[in-house]
């Protein structure tokens, strides 16, 4: 008895010594199966078992946060249809111009073409179909919490400042307006569930000083080049560039080709950014694993999440399909 005692006590040790699965970031909630940032998609990534859930946040007319994946407002929803004639000179409607009680009125459906009326992703939930609303932040702040005081589960936020610099040159402000609700609401210092991201490295300077955000940092990183604001993206993944930032961040949000790279699964590569990112203190967070938009260097979901947990060993990772990287 007390050697099987042992063996056991043994075992258990094993287990709790196991390094942690990566982190399961719902990109958009659980995009690949409802309309991208509806509650009912996070409502289903929740129940997935995502760890976190994503908010692309944007500013409405009268200075409220809103979720929407891009500062324009007519590849997700009939706008053009509720409010014709409200589109900027380029043709395109913007939720900056619109109050939260006029963005109420829109039905918010799957991604599409709004030149087409075609969907991104054919084989995903039918546009139009459905009601869904747009919510706020603060909508969605307060469902999560609720949900996680039902279940007992902390699962966190994960909000991206979207176009911070464009809004400040349209006379708003949105890093200053979020950053009080998020302080309100608990997430503000390091050890809560929350990461804020964005793909300016002006405004994570910003952040980090003039605005003295003190909660995770993660700066959003294109493949190659620069990107908004001059961000010089290939030097900040070089290792200059993961000290210097390791500096103000706790972690990098790559592509997902940043880390698995190839035209044919025969040539699939698996590089050095996780393992440098990590020598450099920082955590690596890839977007975005579709089931339906898979890179062309491996087969199958599973091929990539075993280069990208197995192999590159990222701490994270974006996907519009929690469950199929939950089971893994």
């Amino acid at each position: 008895m007390p050697r099987l005692l042992a063996l056991l006590l043994l075992s258990l040790g094993g287990l709790a010594a196991a390094e942690p699965r990566p982190l399961i970031i719902a990109h958009r909630g659980a995009s690949g199966y409802l309309p991208e940032h509806t509650l009912a998609a996070k409502a289903l990534a929740y129940g997935q078992g995502a760890d976190f859930l994503e908010q692309d946040v944007v500013l409405s007319k009268d200075g409220v946060p809103v979720i929407f994946h891009d500062t324009h407002i007519d590849t997700t929803t009939d706008v053009a249809k509720k409010f014709p004639g409200r589109q900027r000179a380029d043709g395109r409607f913007y939720a900056l111009d619109f109050s939260v009680a006029e963005l109420k009125q829109l039905n918010v459906t799957e991604r599409f073409n709004p030149k087409t009326g075609k969907a991104a992703f054919p084989k995903r939930f039918p546009v139009g179909v459905g009601s869904f609303q747009v919510v706020t932040l603060e909508e969605e702040i307060q469902f999560i919490q609720a949900l996680n005081r039902s279940t007992g589960r902390n699962v966190g936020l994960y909000p991206e400042l979207k176009a911070p610099a464009w809004h400040r040159q349209e006379g708003r402000d949105l890093s200053a307006t979020v950053l009080p609700l998020l302080r309100k609401y608990g997430y503000d210092a390091k050890d809560s569930a929350c990461y804020l991201q964005c793909f300016e490295y002006a405004e994570i300077k910003r952040l980090r000083g003039e605005l003295g955000w003190s909660g995770k940092l993660i700066m959003l990183l294109g493949g190659k080049g620069k990107g908004p604001g001059e961000t010089d993206f290939t030097y900040l993944q070089t290792d200059a560039g993961l000290a210097e930032l390791a500096q103000l961040v706790d972690g990098i949000g790559p592509p997902i080709s940043s880390y698995v790279a190839g035209k044919t699964p025969a040539e699939r590569q698996v590089t050095d950014l996780a393992a440098r990112a990590r020598k450099a203190g920082l955590k690596s967070h890839p977007y975005t694993l579709r089931a339906d938009e898979l890179p062309k260097c491996v087969t199958s979901v599973d091929e990539l999440l075993s280069a990208l947990f197995t192999e590159a060993k990222v701490d994270g990772l974006f996907t519009d399909f929690p469950d199929l990287c939950i089971k893994r």
